[in-house]
């Protein structure tokens, strides 16, 4: 398969003075489930806005199929509106995403600002409503929704364009083991659908689950290693050497014990 998504010598820093990224370079294919780990602080979120062309890079290259994206390329109306029409971003924290008075509006808002008819952006809102599960919500104001509420909501405003690829910061965070489950299996659906999805996270256990290819961030902002989930969880000496595992001893009785665990869920004894 073709790449979709490629980054060439990717260097960011906030200000000018705080380095956030540097020297990022990997593909990802279309149709691939790819994801970003690292420590918090490591530049997982700063690395996905710049592939959203949120914020652009101080230096290096940023390509969507073989096409630099650019603030000057996305000024212009056919290559803009494409990207942003193919390119969705689920955000960490719901609360950034929501700001429509009620749940129809925020599905309808992403369709009309891509000029689709009213008709065709409403149809799209209640078929996405109707797929997630959710059309009990449709006129519900958005302060009065729990967390997992937002949470779909937020997936559904976004997949009411229909992306190509999807971004998703932190699948699991803040969520109910309810939420999680659901957001997984609607991204493993999604994926099996053609989508591509990109996502961070520091859970090795979604890494395990998700069998995605894999780029390990480093503290120092850089990627250490790219290879597929077995290959990145198998190796140990990595993940000690970018801190997403420690030795962890305790005590059974008068005996001491060692072995090794993540700072989050995983663990391997």
């Amino acid at each position: 398969m073709e790449d979709i998504i490629t980054l060439k010598n990717i260097d960011y820093s906030y200000y000018g003075k705080i380095p956030a990224l540097k020297d990022i370079n990997f593909s990802v294919k279309k149709g691939e489930m790819f994801s970003i780990i690292g420590l918090n602080g490591s530049g997982k979120t700063t690395l996905l806005h710049i592939i959203n062309a949120l914020i652009f890079p101080d230096a290096g290259d940023i390509l969507f199929e073989g096409n630099a994206v650019t603030e000057k390329s996305l000024k212009e109306k056919s290559p803009g509106m494409q990207f942003r029409q193919r390119v969705g971003y689920i955000f960490q924290n719901s609360d950034i995403q929501l700001f429509c008075p009620t749940v129809f509006d925020e599905l309808l808002f992403g369709p009309l600002q891509l000029n689709l008819p009213l008709e065709t952006a409403q149809e799209r809102a209640e078929q996405t409503l109707s797929y997630l599960g959710i059309g009990y919500l449709k006129d519900r104001p958005v302060y009065m929704l729990s967390g997992g509420e937002k949470k779909r909501v937020a997936i559904a405003s976004v997949l009411t364009m229909n992306p190509d690829v999807l971004l998703v910061d932190e699948p699991l965070s803040n969520l109910d083991p309810k939420t999680q489950t659901f957001f997984i299996e609607l991204l493993l659906e999604l994926n099996q659908a053609g989508k591509t999805i990109i996502f961070t996270t520091h859970q090795l256990d979604l890494i395990d689950h998700m069998q995605p290819r894999v780029a390990v961030l480093t503290d120092e902002h850089t990627i250490r290693k790219t290879g597929t989930a077995s290959e990145i969880l198998s190796d140990e000496e990595l993940l000690i050497s970018v801190n997403l595992i420690h030795e962890h001893a305790h005590k059974h009785g008068n005996e001491e014990h060692k072995h090794y665990h993540s700072h989050y869920v995983f663990h391997k004894h």
